[in-house]
């Protein structure tokens, strides 16, 4: 047998290591064809044309920033971006190497890295950590540019990303005119929703300009199934509770994003950017328990109803002043406003169905910012690239909350808790920073960086006297590229960093929030004003192997040291069960990332068009202050895994695909008496695209195709006995057809 080629070689490997490791979690693994890359064969005429198309849709873009710049990076391209026709940003997120997102599979939720969430994972929004309130499901995908996963954090962006962090680069130039318009319905769980987003771009002189909107109609119904079972101390069992919950409701949006871009006769560009978002969301939640044995929850029964309104704007002004000998100043400031409105009724009954309980309340919110940042970056040294600069916010943060309770039968015992809160927080950021990157070789690059960033947060309400907090962190940082003598396309990365974790201002604040049937599982929350940052160390290296067909493959690995690690901590005060954050001692999180996206036709030759694209990830951790096993840090998600793959037919205008995903649970161990499960996630997402013309195409495609049940779980155990409660919530399957057409 002859030896297998190093190209060859290099994807055979990595390929069998992805599939085994997907295999050996019990992966059902099925994946259909996706767009394809390839030209089609049977249209040589237009090659040509085409190769020429995508160079003036890049313009600038054929740096390869991945490849090239020497702060580590994974760049996804617009193209890959709207491949599957998701409406929100998340759905795009979940596929990308090590980002995973919690909660329940096909409904969205925390954006996690190397499954870490709760804030060690940073969102970059143009490179400014998003503002209090904002929602990255409020921008349609089709405004995305780019999104770039920064592994290591760099001194110009927040240093708050211990597990790393997402940009999210969004369109700021227009090449040509352009007109066009998306209109889709979508079905889910039998319950049908609509969307439609447009856009309109052109240039006039030295101005251009864009308009893009949506709106957006869906409905939802989210059956689930809740277990208690508590046991004493000896063991025997004395509560058997089951509950069967239900939610149903609607919610609609709408959405504006204008952007103007000047290019003024001296160089300089000024350009200008605004989102406006609105969204109402009525819906209703029913829970109806029944108890074999043990003592009666405080409410048998109960219905809620929810009206909540929302409105968003963020707008910012970006100044770039050319200076001499290369050198350019860019300036950004920018204002963002949210408020939110919610009225809440909650109505509980007893074993009889009689109604014990009214409660309304009506709570509001309203955020207010100014961001002002700038950096100067000139090439003072031949083959240097020094950036100095600034990046300060402010915010402002008021909540109210009124609760009125009315006791409808006197038998109960219930007394009614009446509430009328009001909250204000102000939040003051400010960074200082200085980096470099040094070309030493053709194939040695050296980043350095210095970031000072102090953060000061101070509240007030009526409950509670003044809280005030302030922190500092240094963050110094150096990343290295080594580009191997022997080859042109092997690579090596290594960086470290010091990156932290600020307690988010609602942790901050002593407010306690009322669990309506309190327990060990279902605690009231408050927050803690003593909370300090969580400081890290972190250590990355990767090695990267690129083919001369445009595909890769990769390696790396990672490991943080984390001191005054953020855990909860339960605590029963006078009969009532209640949680609260705390600092508490150190921890070690590690992993390896695997990824590899190459055509088919890299291995086999005379390949079907297909594009293979795959990512496996380990992670590991340890919190030292909690016994083992499974003392993982913020229940960190230990294997995560995507399977996908393109092929544009060769013969029909057709392009199919899927992607297939898995996401580890099992175990975690919170404190010496909490722990909690949560089952492993698999999800199939495939789409087709059928192109009619140039300008139009018919995209339809299911997502959370295998619709698995999710299930969760959480235990409290001490000398007095134990109480577990496990949830069961079954998904469903998206089918979303959409029409595209370019005017």
């Amino acid at each position: 047998m002859m030896p297998l080629p190093k190209t060859r070689f290099h994807l055979t490997v990595l390929s069998v290591a992805i599939l085994a490791a997907m295999n050996s979690a019990a992966f059902a693994q099925q994946a259909a064809s996706v767009e394809s890359v390839q030209p089609d064969p049977s249209a040589k005429a237009s090659n040509t044309q085409q190769k020429i198309q995508r160079v003036e849709v890049q313009g600038t873009r054929n740096y390869d920033e991945r490849r090239q710049d020497t702060a580590t990076k994974i760049v996804v391209t617009q193209e890959d971006i709207i491949r599957y026709g998701d409406t929100t940003v998340g759905d795009v997120l979940k596929r990308l190497p090590g980002v995973t997102i919690g909660g329940v599979q096909g409904r969205g939720g925390e954006i996690r890295m190397r499954g870490l969430g709760a804030g060690y994972t940073q969102i970059l929004l143009n490179g400014e950590p998003s503002p209090p309130g904002f929602s990255l499901d409020s921008i349609s995908p089709d405004l995305i540019e780019r999104i770039e996963v920064m592994r290591a954090a760099t001194a110009d962006t927040s240093t708050q990303a211990i597990a790393g962090g997402i940009n999210i680069v969004l369109k700021k130039t227009v090449q040509t005119a352009q007109k066009e318009i998306k209109i889709g319905g979508q079905m889910d769980g039998g319950r049908f929703g609509t969307n439609m987003n447009g856009q309109i771009a052109d240039k006039l002189g030295r101005m251009s300009y864009s308009l893009s909107g949506n709106l957006t109609h869906g409905q939802y119904e989210r059956p689930s199934a809740m277990d208690e079972i508590g046991t004493d101390a000896s063991g025997k069992t004395n509560l058997l509770r089951h509950t069967d919950i239900v939610g149903w409701g609607t919610f609609n949006a709408i959405g504006f994003a204008p952007r103007v871009n000047w290019s003024l006769e001296n160089g300089d560009t000024v350009t200008t950017q605004s989102f406006i978002n609105a969204n109402r969301f009525s819906g209703y939640n029913k829970e109806s328990s029944i108890t074999s044995l043990g003592v009666l929850p405080v409410y048998v029964s109960d219905f809620q109803r929810i009206q909540s309104d929302f409105t968003m704007l963020r707008t910012n002004l970006n100044w770039i002043h050319k200076l001499a000998d290369s050198a350019k100043l860019d300036v950004k400031l920018g204002v963002n406003y949210n408020k939110r409105n919610s009225d809440v009724n909650f109505l509980g009954y007893d074993i009889g169905n009689t109604q014990t309980l009214d409660r309304k309340v009506s709570s509001g919110a309203s955020d207010k910012g100014l961001t002002f940042s700038g950096k100067y970056s000139a090439p003072f040294v031949e083959n240097h690239a020094f950036v100095f600069g600034w990046d300060g916010a402010y915010s402002k943060r008021n909540e109210n909350r009124l609760q009125n309770d009315t006791v409808t039968s006197l038998a109960s015992g219930l007394k009614p808790l009446n509430l009328d809160e009001t909250f204000d927080a102000d939040v003051t950021r400010l960074a200082l920073f200085a980096q470099d990157e040094w070309n030493i070789t053709k194939q040695w690059s050296l980043y350095a960086g210095l970031r000072w960033e102090g953060l000061d947060t101070r509240s007030e309400g009526n409950t509670y006297s003044e809280v005030r907090n302030k922190s500092s962190v240094w963050s110094p940082i150096l990343q290295t590229l080594w580009k191997l003598p022997d080859s042109k396309n092997d690579q090596v990365r290594l960086g470290l960093t010091r990156t932290y974790k600020a307690p988010d201002t609602s942790k901050l604040i002593p407010r306690r929030y009322i669990s309506n049937n309190n327990s060990a599982t279902n605690p009231d929350t408050m927050g803690n004003p003593n909370l300090k940052p969580e400081l890290a160390w972190g250590l990355d290296a990767a090695f990267e192997h690129y083919l001369s067909d445009g595909g890769m493959l990769s390696a790396s690995v990672y490991m943080r040291r984390i001191n005054d690690i953020t855990r909860t901590q339960l605590s029963n005060v006078n009969g009532t069960w209640i949680s609260m954050p705390v600092n508490d001692g150190q921890a070690t999180t590690r992993g390896i990332e695997l990824e590899a996206k190459f055509p088919l036709r890299s291995v086999m030759q005379n390949a079907p068009s297909i594009d293979f694209r795959a990512n496996l990830s380990f992670n590991w951790s340890n919190l030292e202050t909690v016994p083992g096993p499974n003392n993982r840090i913020d229940s960190q998600t230990p294997i995560s895994a995507n399977l996908g793959m393109d092929y544009k037919l060769d013969k029909l205008p057709l392009t199919v695909g899927g992607n297939v995903s898995f996401q580890d649970g099992g175990p975690v161990r919170i404190s010496v008496a909490q722990s909690s499960y949560s089952v492993p996630k698999r999800v199939l997402d495939v789409y087709a695209l059928w192109k009619f013309t140039q300008k139009t195409n018919l995209r339809v495609s299911l997502g959370n195709a295998l619709h698995q049940d999710n299930l969760s779980a959480s235990t409290y155990s001490d000398a007095s006995g134990s109480l577990q409660q496990t949830t069961t919530t079954p998904t469903t399957t998206t089918l979303r057809i959409l029409f595209e057409h370019k005017l």
